[in-house]
């Protein structure tokens, strides 16, 4: 794992339970060109809640990706999900040089890590003095156990890409938040609280983040990969067609009182809890907007009827609106996929940040 920035362009590659995602990102001044990208779907039960459990079909998927996506690039980052990474900000002497924090982590590890020492992969990051004590700084450590680590760069692997870097999902959120932002009307300060909710296809993960960093974070069982199966079995469809169909309409209509109503009213309800979660947790800060990512998220009435439970201006993710994009990929495509590609856009991003 490196937290640190390795200075070269990077692929983001992103495998969730339902497709497997890269994008190539390349700096051009002050904005991005996206160079190239791909998605391609994954057999039910290949990820099973963000952890590999078919590595043959990951990295046949993720190989299909690349001869689609044909990257400049062959440096790839990807991402453990925040469930399995450990992140704390240690308090340590100002005078540690980055050996003697390392050393330091080792030998204080059963304080700072649940699992044995020579399970873990770790990295740590100086964030500057403490805010308290001149003779202390506040270190970041990120650690996971080594098999996750193993398993995400074994996927690179076997597609043919290079593993630069292991990041966490949360981290590479919040970089991409830094577009996605953009796309918000303007609030006052920095310390705006804006909810983040990515209806996935088996997951629905709420973050409220303030000041671009995430203080909040909630995961539900509950996704899109249901009203696609529900879709498809009533109506005779591929699950490709289901999917389709589930983004674009043009079912009968019936199905948006006795199929999409009911699932539009759960994601409320869910996004309503776990809002309400964040503020028995005694955050005293506001949630007044609130940007809407993951493959579903373009449901139609979905933003809408967010907005209209939970009085906020809602948007739908797409972290490539001020980015310029290579001719040889087609923009509507990109545009259809865009708020599925958060964490991808995150983890490409990396190199520059």
């Amino acid at each position: 794992m490196r937290l640190r920035p390795s200075g070269k362009g990077l692929i983001g590659v992103d495998i969730t339970s339902a497709t497997v995602k890269l994008i190539e990102l390349r700096r051009m001044g002050s904005r991005y060109q996206i160079e190239s990208y791909a998605v391609r779907p994954l057999r039910e039960g290949a990820v099973v809640e963000r952890r590999i459990r078919d590595m043959g079909e990951v990295a046949d998927a993720l190989r299909r990706a690349v001869e689609s996506a044909r990257p400049t690039s062959r440096l790839a980052v990807a991402a453990v999900p925040a469930s399995a990474a450990i992140t704390k900000t240690l308090t340590l002497p100002a005078s540690l040089n980055d050996d003697e924090i390392e050393a330091r982590i080792q030998l204080e590890s059963d304080k700072h890590i649940p699992f044995p020492f020579s399970e873990v992969a770790f990295d740590f990051q100086r964030l500057g003095l403490n805010a308290r004590y001149g003779d202390q700084q506040d270190v970041l450590l990120v650690a996971c156990r080594q098999q996750d680590v193993n398993q995400l760069t074994d996927a690179l692997n076997q597609a043919g890409l290079v593993p630069a870097a292991v990041d966490v999902e949360t981290f590479a959120m919040e970089r991409a938040f830094g577009e996605l932002r953009q796309q918000l009307p303007p609030a006052a300060g920095e310390d705006d609280c804006v909810a983040l909710v990515d209806v996935g296809a088996t997951m629905n993960a709420f973050h409220v983040l303030r000041g671009g960093r995430i203080v909040y974070s909630r995961d539900t069982v509950f996704g899109g990969r249901q009203l696609t199966e529900e879709i498809r079995a009533r109506y005779g469809l591929t699950l490709e067609e289901a999917g389709l169909a589930k983004k674009r309409g043009g079912l009968p209509e019936d199905y948006r009182a006795s199929v999409l109503a009911p699932f539009i009213e759960t994601v409320v309800q869910q996004v309503g809890r776990s809002l309400q979660l964040y503020y028995t947790a005694g955050r005293k800060h506001e949630v007044r907007r609130m940007v809407l990512a993951g493959g579903s998220s373009v449901i139609p009435g979905l933003a809408e009827r967010l907005a209209q439970e939970s009085a906020m201006q809602v948007v739908i993710a797409n972290p490539f609106l001020r980015m310029r994009i290579n001719s040889r990929i087609d923009v509507q495509t990109l545009a259809s996929d865009a708020p599925a590609m958060v964490t991808a856009c995150g983890l490409a991003m990396r190199s520059v940040s």
